[in-house]
């Protein structure tokens, strides 16, 4: 694993509201971002992004699980634990996905791919059961 990708995934578990200056060392200034809900560009609207993320957050932790990497690209297999104060009855919650990065000396280009159902909308009283009676039909 790259000297480069453990420091990133070390930030990541460092993270909170108060401490987002962190992105600096991992991103470049001008990275695309993406996921299910959002297409940002640059750092300062990445940094914006993660402000209004980790609003409410108790704890985030992500669990690595497994990456490729290929010379400045790496696709890095995660579960993120977390609580958060809007659903604190449901204690910690986990939440899998896939980031898919490009990379130099710091991240230009990060994709992350997960389930948005599993992340909000079965948490959604009414679209939860929605949710359910969907997939027992699938």
């Amino acid at each position: 694993m790259s000297t480069f990708l453990q420091h990133f995934k070390g930030i990541f578990n460092e993270l909170d509201a108060t401490r987002l200056h962190l992105l600096d060392e991992i991103y470049a200034p001008n990275v695309k971002f993406s996921d299910p809900v959002h297409e940002l560009e640059g750092l300062p609207a990445l940094r914006d992004y993660y402000q209004r993320l980790y609003e409410g957050v108790i704890s985030c932790r992500f669990d690595f699980d497994d990456e490729i990497v290929q010379d400045e690209r790496a696709a890095l297999v995660w579960t993120m634990r977390f609580e958060h104060v809007r659903f604190k009855k449901a204690g910690v919650m986990t939440l899998a996905g896939i980031s898919h990065l490009r990379f130099s000396d710091r991240v230009y280009y990060h994709h992350d791919y997960f389930d948005m159902g599993a992340f909000i909308y079965e948490r959604v009283p009414v679209l939860s059961s929605v949710i359910r009676a969907i997939k027992k039909r699938l």
